[in-house]
Order: C-alpha cells, then structure tokens, then sequence
C-alpha cells in the first residue's frame, strides 16, 4: 500500500526537493504539489489525500491559516509542517491543531524520512487495531512523541552487543497485549531474534518468518516501546536509510 502526498510549497526548488525525499521512501507517492493553501484545500476537497506536507509562508492562505481551514473542513489528513517557521508561537499554534511533526527548513533526508517512518507507524497501528485499550493507545501516544528521538540517534551508538537470548514471554510475564498484537506472533519473532542477534531490518524479519512489512513494522514498534528490542537508523546504505533493530541488552 501507498500513502498519497500532497507537497504545499510556493518555492519550485523546495518543492522538488521534498517531491524527491518523499520518492526515496517506496511507501509514499506524490498526489500533487500546490503553491498556496487555496490550491491545497481545492485539491483536498477533490482528491484522496493520506498526508499533506505544508508550509507556513505562502500568498494567497498562509500555512496555518491552511491548516486552520482543513480542521474547519473536518478533511481527515495527517498534516506535516515544512517551513523556515521557527518562531514559538507558529509552532505552538500548529501543535494545538494536531500536526503529525514539525521541521524547520534546512532539514537533511533522514529527519524527513523519520516523519514519513512516523505516519506510517501510527497508520499501521490504527489499522491493526479498529478498537483500542490503554495499551494501544499508550503505544500510539509514545512513538508519536518518542519517533524523533530513537530514529535519528547517532549510527555511532551501534556498537556491538554480547548475544543475549530473548524470551518474550518472561519479560511479558502475564501482561494482557494489545489488540492486534498476538502472542503467537510475537513467538515467531522471538524465535528469529534469538537466531539473529546482529542487526535486523523489517524486511529482513518480514521475509523470514511470512508476515508483511506493515505487520512486522507494528510488532517491532510495540516491542521498542517496552524496551524489550531496541532500534538505530543505518545512514551508509547509498538510498534510503534503513532502520535496524535487534535485542536490547
């Protein structure tokens, strides 16, 4: 599955840039690109749109003023703020009308990346769980917040870890799992860890034990956030940055 992207930018140049860091993530698509927020909420109101990447200072609509009108519309989309806007009140005015992350231009791939890896995360955990407990809504409200911090860490904190043998069931003990987490599943994954100690990418777990990329995403995200694995980001991959996981010692 792919998410549609709609770039809200009125520079042609930052515009391209961000249509290209949204092609290096293979699931994300650009729907469109608009130069001003007018442009944005026609193309929203006509158009199937997953998240919208918008910027603050345009003509015609400001950003927030954007993003104003589309929480007015009720359009369900996840919204990206991409803009030089740095100053305190703009960020907090956007961060009350629920923006999915803020990046303040210049910004690199990686932490562009981190924000697409972001709402991919949240989308797969609603997806996997159309009714929530604590638990779920617990996991959902920490990756939002913890995303940034554990997925743009320095590589160089990677350093090799003796082999440990992981049992997730014991450090679960009897803890009622979220919906749409499975115990089996999470055997399965045990299992794999425990025969792979060194770093691990989704798509390699994925392959391994049969089950999708989406699924294995969810598990993984759930297990970081009980600190039962642990994650780092590879940035020498030549394209795109490939986030690893393995046990956590």
């Amino acid at each position: 599955m792919s998410y549609n992207v709609l770039i809200v930018e009125d520079d042609p140049m930052v515009a391209m840039i961000n249509s290209q860091y949204v092609a290096k993530n293979p699931d994300f698509v650009v729907a469109g690109n608009c130069r001003n927020g007018q442009e944005a909420i026609t193309f929203l109101q006509e158009n199937s749109v997953d998240l919208v990447l918008l910027d603050v200072y345009m003509p015609v609509m400001t950003g927030t003023e954007t993003l104003k009108k589309i929480r007015e519309l009720k359009i369900a989309v996840e919204v990206i703020m991409v803009t030089a806007a740095n100053d305190t009140q703009t960020i907090e005015e956007t961060v009350h009308l629920g923006v999915l992350d803020y990046l303040i231009k210049p910004f690199n791939f990686e932490r562009f990346n981190v924000s697409l890896e972001k709402f991919a995360a949240k989308k797969s955990l609603l997806k996997e769980n159309p009714v929530m407990d604590q638990n779920c809504v617990d996991s959902l409200i920490s990756n939002s917040a913890a995303a940034v911090q554990g997925k743009v860490q320095d590589s160089s904190s990677s350093e090799e870890d003796g082999k440990k043998t992981l049992s997730i069931n014991s450090l679960l003990g009897k803890e009622t799992l979220p919906k749409g987490i499975q115990r089996k599943t999470l055997l399965l994954i045990e299992s794999y860890l425990n025969k792979n100690t060194e770093w691990n990418t989704v798509d390699m777990i994925s392959d391994a034990i049969g089950i999708s990329i989406v699924t294995v995403r969810t598990y993984m995200n759930y297990l970081v956030q009980k600190k039962i694995i642990k994650e780092d980001i590879n940035y020498s991959t030549g394209g795109r940055p490939s986030i690893l996981y393995k046990v956590n010692k």
